[in-house]
């Protein structure tokens, strides 16, 4: 669901209770372990932690106004969903997904970059901070820029 907070403190006063524990950890366990440069901000009615304009003048290519983003992360209607830009494919996939499995006897619930969790019991808070730290704001901003670029 879209929230209208202004600001991250105020999307995590305006959680359900079911789930104000849950994302609360999950938010500062992002933010603790996120490499330097990241900012924690809104963005799509959601908690977003991007490479803030100051390190990434360009800002989104979709819409450059915006930062780039590269984690997000919500509480759904029937989930918790948690988005990571950079979690595609190749080696930091297959790292989660491996990691996924000594901490949870489930199979991820995945889209291309979204993990979601119906039960805030089944979130694994340790495992998606150490995710965090995986990447750098130089490494996100150089996969983006590889990506952008026309193929000849």
């Amino acid at each position: 669901m879209t929230s209208k907070a202004a600001t991250p403190a105020e999307y995590l006063n305006s959680l359900p209770e079911d789930r104000k524990a849950v994302i609360t950890d999950l938010h500062y366990a992002i933010v603790d372990n996120l490499p330097k440069g990241f900012a924690s901000t809104m963005g799509y009615g959601m908690l977003c932690y991007v490479v803030p304009h100051s390190l990434y003048p360009t800002g989104y290519h979709c819409d450059p106004k915006m930062p780039l983003p590269f984690i997000s992360l919500a509480s759904q209607k029937n989930y918790i969903s948690f988005y990571h830009m950079a979690l595609y494919e190749g080696p930091l996939l297959t790292w989660f997904l491996e990691a996924y499995a000594k901490v949870s006897t489930k199979k991820p619930d995945m889209g291309k970059c979204c993990v979601r969790f119906k039960k805030a019991a089944d979130v694994p808070v340790a495992l998606l901070g150490e995710l965090c730290t995986k990447i750098t704001p130089e490494q996100w901003m150089a996969t983006c820029e590889k990506h952008l670029k026309p193929s000849r």
